[in-house]
């Protein structure tokens, strides 16, 4: 898979091609330069908002920014560059929705979490799928609200450099920062989540007796995961450590290395429907108009 976020980029000459084209009206230009990013700017924005279908409006919003922006793109830094500096000041400026609704923080995140029972495990008779299954979505849906607790330039660094493990000069030219600004607030928000887990996480800290398996029916009983709509455990799914294995980052303190493997273990999610997404972009009057596309 593309992956956008590689120390060096060797696919800049083909989006940089494909600009082009799609700047001279080349529909079939456009559609290949949005399917090389698109799932890439959904995986940031489900882990600012949590909620698929938020971040799904949120993906089409950053989409629409960008090719109707196209030919303002000169060439002065990378495709990548400029593509991922407009989606971050866009989830960094965007109204408030999905799991950023509620205001989180660790102290009543972990209130949360205390005041759901342990219970058994749903009688697999009476799901619709797979118990183990709903013990992965209700990991991934606990871990990725955690990311919530941070504020959302932490949330978006972590993302970055930890979940997709863009290096200190890729994240800090999307930042629009310094490398080692960038290296010191992601060494930050590693250290908030990482004190946060140790201290209430079963999967970071054996000692935690908070586990995915006695949480599982509490989070079902109390709505946070839907066994009849399932928002991140998939019984294939490509996780993030696949789809970005050539920018993992070295990480020397074994426990940190765990931590955030946690992070680089959840699924990498495809948004739904991405031709229907696709083709309604390109039809939009404003999209045609600017690029006059054939």
């Amino acid at each position: 898979m593309h992956n956008p976020f590689t120390e060096v980029a060797d696919d800049d000459s083909e989006d940089a091609d494909l600009v082009c084209q799609a700047n001279n009206g080349d529909r079939t230009s456009l559609e290949k330069l949005i399917l090389r990013h698109q799932a890439w700017i959904y995986n940031i924005a489900v882990r600012m908002v949590f909620t698929p279908q938020d971040a799904e409006e949120v993906t089409q919003e950053v989409l629409l920014k960008v090719v109707t922006r196209l030919s303002t793109f000169c060439g002065d830094s990378s495709f990548r560059t400029w593509l991922y500096r407009i989606t971050a000041n866009h989830v960094l400026n965007m109204k408030r929705r999905g799991g950023e609704t509620t205001s989180l923080t660790f102290s009543t995140y972990a209130d949360a979490i205390n005041s759901t029972p342990d219970l058994d495990l749903p009688d697999p008779k009476n799901v619709p799928v797979e118990v183990p299954l709903l013990i992965e979505e209700a990991k991934f849906a606990c871990t990725m609200g955690m990311l919530l607790c941070l504020d959302r330039r932490q949330r978006l660094i972590f993302t970055l450099g930890e979940i997709i493990g863009a290096s200190d000069t890729v994240g800090s030219e999307v930042m629009e920062m310094t490398a080692d600004n960038f290296r010191q607030c992601l060494a930050r928000a590693r250290r908030e989540l990482y004190q946060f887990m140790n201290h209430q996480c079963g999967l970071v800290n054996a000692s935690n007796p908070c586990r995915c398996p006695k949480k599982t029916k509490g989070f079902i009983e109390a709505g946070h995961v839907d066994p009849r709509n399932l928002l991140f455990a998939a019984r294939h799914v490509q996780r993030i450590q696949e789809a970005a294995a050539s920018t993992a980052r070295e990480i020397d303190d074994v426990a940190d290395r765990s931590f955030a493997a946690i992070f680089r273990d959840h699924p990498f999610l495809e948004p739904t429907k991405q031709a229907g997404w696709l083709r309604h972009l390109l039809d939009l009057p404003e999209v045609r108009e600017t690029l006059k596309l054939n």
